[in-house]
């Protein structure tokens, strides 16, 4: 049975247009408006200091736009992935191995046959989803999933064309193995992307354990990074390692832990990120080609035991620093940015779907700086694991619970 939920904020005391103002106004209006401190106020896992103003706990905001976050259904099945169709339906993977389609009533298709068997167990599972940008001409349809083998469990990419009745996978094929195996089942990291030149942009995590957790670091590992191959599953000519020696030449980032959230800024191309810290230190980034990440020689997050994370250093020469870190955490997991031109002063703003912080955050992003933080949808009680912006301009997020919500303006 469906079921609305409305949640309204009106009236409030702040308008943030962002796309529309220079920084030093951004900047100035942020300071000076008196809605409330940082939307976090609880007490930090650490002790440890920001490496810049502004990189954590920023100013809270809200949006001046009266929205509503409908739930469409509740029938899915722990859902993980969602992304659009080329005429604005939704197609959606479930953890345990199915596809469904989706209206945006959230009439739900039959599960789609013919996908290669997952291995479900831990956090493993069908992961992220994306059509191909001529889907309209070939109709296939990409996705990343933890794949049992004899050495143990991968984090693999595979393609397949989805039939004309839309009932199944055709010809699904692995393009792509994220090696070495390890018979670990979380951190399989599993988001995926296409950039402007029709490559798949695939996230991958260290595996958690302390004995994988080092290869975030070495170039002869696909643990921790982000990727960048063809639609064949080869390394794109011209990625940051080709032709170094020892390294994998389809490396496009490294030094990550489990990255969950992808997304190109709509306006700069610039590509985006969000990876799960300890306890703490979960991560905002702005990937850059062969730029290293820090995990796990730096971090502003602990271990859950309570230790610090090896020398416990948050800054180091030749390591990026986040554009923004959580501490508590918020879990996040996939994210958009919203292009529309519907609700204006979310225009160019990130959207994350936060885990065991159970919202949305809304984050504005200025001149690659956070200069301010919303949290939608806080009341739900929802785990929510996936957002994309639909055809009509409207936001549409999937939760562990298995509800899909549709959050536009009232």
């Amino acid at each position: 049975m469906h079921k609305s939920i409305l949640v309204t904020i009106a009236g409030a005391a702040f308008v943030f247009a962002s796309c529309q103002k220079k920084s030093s106004e951004t900047s100035d209006a942020v300071k000076t408006d008196s809605i409330s401190g940082p939307v976090e106020t609880q007490k930090a896992n650490s002790d440890y200091k920001p490496a810049f103003e502004g990189q954590t706990r920023i100013i809270g905001v809200k949006s001046a736009t009266a929205y509503e976050g409908k739930v469409l259904s509740s029938e899915l099945k722990s859902p993980w992935g969602i992304t659009t169709l080329p005429d604005g339906r939704l197609i959606i993977t479930e953890k345990a191995g199915t596809m469904r389609i989706a209206t945006t009533e959230g009439i739900l298709s039959a599960p789609i046959m013919g996908i290669p068997p997952v291995n479900a167990d831990g956090q493993g599972g069908l992961l992220g989803i994306r059509v191909d940008p001529d889907f309209g001409m070939n109709r296939m349809v990409y996705w990343v999933f933890s794949e049992k083998r004899p050495d143990g469990n991968l984090t693999s990419v595979a393609k397949g064309k989805l039939s004309s009745d839309e009932k199944r996978i055709e010809g699904a094929t692995v393009i792509y193995r994220a090696t070495p195996a390890y018979a670990g089942n979380l951190h399989y990291g599993g988001r995926i992307l296409f950039d402007k030149n029709a490559n798949l942009i695939i996230s991958t995590g260290e595996r958690s354990d302390t004995v994988t957790r080092p290869q975030a670091q070495h170039l002869n590992s696909s643990l921790g990074k982000v990727i960048r191959i063809t639609k064949e599953g080869k390394a794109v000519s011209g990625n940051p390692f080709e032709g170094k020696s020892g390294a994998k030449p389809e490396l496009y980032s490294y030094g990550h832990r489990n990255v969950q959230g992808l997304a190109f800024h709509p306006v700069t191309g610039d590509l985006w990120e969000v990876e799960f810290g300890p306890r703490g230190g979960d991560e905002l980034n702005r990937i850059e080609a062969g730029k290293n990440y820090g995990w796990p020689t730096i971090t502003y997050g602990i271990e859950y035991s309570g230790k610090k994370v090896g020398d416990s250093i948050q800054v180091k020469e030749g390591m990026e620093q986040p554009v923004y870190y959580w501490d508590p955490v918020v879990s996040p997991s996939g994210i958009t940015f919203y292009s529309s031109d519907s609700i204006p002063e979310w225009k160019n703003n990130l959207f994350i779907g936060g885990l065991s912080s159970m919202h949305i955050a809304r984050l504005i992003i200025e001149n690659n700086k956070v200069v301010g933080e919303e949290r939608l949808l806080s009341g739900e009680g929802q785990r929510f694991r996936d957002i994309t912006e639909g055809k009509d301009g409207a936001l549409y997020a999937v939760t562990d619970q298995g509800r899909l919500y549709r959050v536009y303006k009232k």
